[in-house]
């Protein structure tokens, strides 16, 4: 029997039970998301308290920090908890200084998935998403090779599931002729909202949509509209941007960063807060 988690509970495959509340691990590293944290002991307490929360749903990559982060969530969780599903990314290195540039070579991909078990600790990773695109926008170009690569280690027992990040609906379509897809990760949030129809094709065909940048990432969500609701809810109004995100679809999941507990218990909370229609169509209008 699924016990209650934050956001309720999204089931995009029979053995993949998300917290539609999750927490996204990129902001454990140190600044640019590049070496080790400032506070390390902090991280673990966010980590572990994540858990107690009954988050079940963690979102890293081997390339935060790199590496860092996900020694960070082996020392604080390992072993895992039975129901924790972690969520890794692979298709970018970090350059020296810090820089991000794509590696999406077959080979070089599958490396990566061996890199992130092995910083994980782990013998198969729950699930594996294909960055295609960060901010720069998706295109249709084909991802047949790279995905398939994926699928390949699908095949091997290493992944139990796979998703994409960054992606285009036609590269969605190209995906699911090659192997089942259970989550798609873009950015989307009030202000961004040029992926609507695939948000609503994934609520369709139950694909988690997990959404990076949800609070706006680099330039955080500002808008009277969104600041003039939350008073009226006594919320914050990044609590009542999470909780829009939550009520925009049946398949929409939340992985906000944070590395301090006080912060991710605020976003944690966020799913507990309910918008009444007046409220959500006054939102509804800020990314038109």
């Amino acid at each position: 029997m699924t016990r209650n988690l934050p956001g309720g509970a999204l089931a995009p495959a029979d053995d993949l039970i998300l917290s539609r509340a999750g927490y996204g691990a990129m902001q454990l590293a140190g600044p640019g998301v590049f070496g080790p944290p400032g506070n390390r002991d902090e991280a673990v307490a966010v980590l572990r308290a994540a858990v107690d929360l009954g988050i079940t749903h963690i979102d890293t990559s081997d390339y935060y920090g790199p590496v860092v982060v996900n020694e960070i969530i082996k020392e604080a969780l390992f072993p895992y908890p039975a129901d924790l599903h972690i969520v890794t990314k692979v298709g970018a290195r970090r350059t020296g200084d810090g820089g991000w540039v794509p590696s999406l070579e077959p080979g070089k991909l599958k490396a990566q998935v061996r890199e992130n078990l092995e910083h994980l600790g782990l013998e198969t990773m729950d699930v594996v998403n294909l960055r295609l695109a960060s901010f720069e926008g998706a295109s249709d170009q084909s991802i047949a090779e790279e995905f398939g690569a994926l699928a390949e280690l699908r095949q091997e027992g290493l992944i139990r599931h796979l998703g994409l990040s960054g992606a285009s609906d036609a590269q969605l379509t190209e995906a699911q002729g090659i192997a089942p897809v259970v989550t798609v990760q873009n950015l989307y949030n009030l202000a961004n909202r040029q992926d609507d129809a695939l948000v609503d094709r994934c609520a369709a065909e139950n694909i988690a949509f997990a959404s990076f940048f949800p609070l706006g990432g680099y330039t955080p969500l500002q808008s009277r509209t969104l600041t003039d609701v939350a008073v009226r809810l006594d919320a914050s109004p990044q609590q009542v941007a999470l909780a829009w995100l939550l009520q925009r679809s049946a398949t929409t999941v939340l992985i906000p960063g944070t590395s301090s507990v006080a912060h991710l218990r605020e976003n944690v909370a966020a799913a507990e807060l309910e918008l009444p229609a007046d409220a959500i169509a006054e939102l509804d209008a800020i990314g038109k």
